[in-house]
């Protein structure tokens, strides 16, 4: 969930330090999400998995919406941010959880943050941000980074293995319309709303995709172990996304977003308990590099947000 970070010069040390712990629960638990889906994707198609998510998100919000009242602020701006945050949130979750049913979780997530890399030229592109040769360098090693885990899932489970890369752009674009949102929209009303699109867009992907005789889009209604799966895959998503909001409730997301990472960790941590896998030497080295240029690449913004807020040096006598 998005919530508005406080700035850091206003957090009280204690409040950031309640925010990185917060952060790093979240973080922790969010990859259940993805063992739940991979578990869930073998009987059920990945759009299914991916409306009941949406159907899941929005029933929980909808209690908190109503009590801020803010179920009806909207405007037609807010409306076609809300629709397309919808639409990117749906591709991000149907190329993610289709890949997962072939590809091991830690080499899917591993590809998957490739998202900071990609974010910063899109931003360049389209808000136009100055972007200097050290993020672009960043960048490139990091596409370098994720070309050393495609490659061998290229050879392994074949063009499925780009959908990671797919997810990630369509991640990038939803928080580059994030940042275009009225910055006064309540964070529980835009996810509340962007739910509904987002299961209305999956509901028609399933329409047109049943219709044509798609196996990744045809209807099927969750049964035994896969339902339980699917609202497992809900909770975990509900709990980590509400220590993720308040931890940037009380932590700014400059302090917060190189701990993204560690669900790296506790992917590959729960990839091998639950099926045995772990990535190969050539995989780590192409994980660790995505990790380093996406941490160097956060670290730069903030360094140069830094320094644009620090007060002019005064005339030298």
């Amino acid at each position: 969930m998005t919530i508005n970070p406080a700035s850091a010069k206003t957090a009280p040390r204690n409040e950031i330090g309640l925010g990185l712990t917060l952060m790093v629960v979240s973080v922790l638990i969010a990859p259940v999400i993805d063992i739940f889906s991979k578990l869930a994707v073998v009987d059920v198609p990945a759009t299914v998995i991916t409306l009941c998510r949406f159907l899941f998100q929005t029933l929980t919000l909808v209690p908190v919406v109503l009590w801020r009242g803010t179920l009806f602020d909207l405007t037609r701006r807010k409306v076609a941010l809300h629709a397309l945050r919808g639409l990117m949130t749906a591709v991000v979750m149907i190329s993610f959880v289709t890949a997962l049913a072939v590809m091991e979780v830690a080499d899917a997530l591993a590809i998957f943050f490739v998202e900071p890399v990609i974010l910063t030229i899109l931003g360049a592109i389209f808000l136009k941000e100055t972007i200097g040769w050290r993020r672009y360098t960043a960048c490139a090693v990091g596409f370098l980074g994720a070309l050393l885990v495609i490659q061998p899932s290229l050879q392994e489970v074949g063009p499925v293995a780009l959908l990671p890369v797919v997810s990630a752009f369509a991640l990038a674009v939803y928080l580059l319309i994030t940042r275009l949102a009225a910055q006064s929209e309540d964070p529980w009303s835009m996810q509340l709303h962007t739910g509904l699109w987002g299961a209305g867009f999956a509901g028609l992907a399933l329409l047109v995709g049943g219709s044509l005789g798609l196996p990744a889009f045809t209807p099927i209604l969750p049964e035994g172990d896969a339902a339980l799966y699917i609202v497992g895959a809900g909770i975990a998503a509900t709990i980590s996304g509400i220590f993720g909001a308040y931890a940037y409730r009380n932590a700014p997301a400059s302090v917060l977003a190189p701990l993204q990472y560690l669900e790296i960790v506790s992917a590959t941590a729960l990839g091998w308990w639950v099926f045995g896998d772990l990535p190969d030497a050539l995989k780590w080295l192409g994980i660790s590099i995505i990790i380093g240029s996406g941490l160097y690449v956060i670290w730069r913004e903030h360094q140069l947000r830094k320094r644009a807020t620090l007060p002019p040096m005064p005339p030298l006598a």
